[in-house]
């Protein structure tokens, strides 16, 4: 991602490495014999009996996902606009394009 100078690389790049953090969290969080913590019914809820799956950390890999998404959206956008001035989006042209 470091060396690359198009700026359409770059996000692309940080949207691969976003999904693979979070692919790598889902990986270490699974667990085999949980449940989802929704009550199929009282009398196996009473019963203590059961293991249920902690919902925390899936609410924050959900949130992660949705912030990932909104930011990406929001770098297509930027880099949308600066096209229509410097469509090479390369780093230097449009340092050079903001200057002059």
């Amino acid at each position: 991602m470091l060396l690359r100078h198009n700026l359409f690389l770059k996000v692309l790049c940080l949207d691969v490495m976003s999904t693979g953090v979070i692919s790598f969290f889902v990986l270490v969080a699974a667990r085999q014999g949980l449940r989802t913590p929704i009550l199929a019914s009282l009398t196996e809820a009473t019963s203590g009996t059961l293991a249920f799956a902690d919902p925390v950390p899936q609410a924050v890999i959900l949130t992660a996902i949705v912030i990932g998404f909104s930011v990406q959206a929001l770098l297509l956008v930027v880099i949308t606009h600066l096209a229509r001035r410097e469509p090479s989006l390369q780093i230097d042209a449009v340092e050079e394009a903001s200057e002059g």
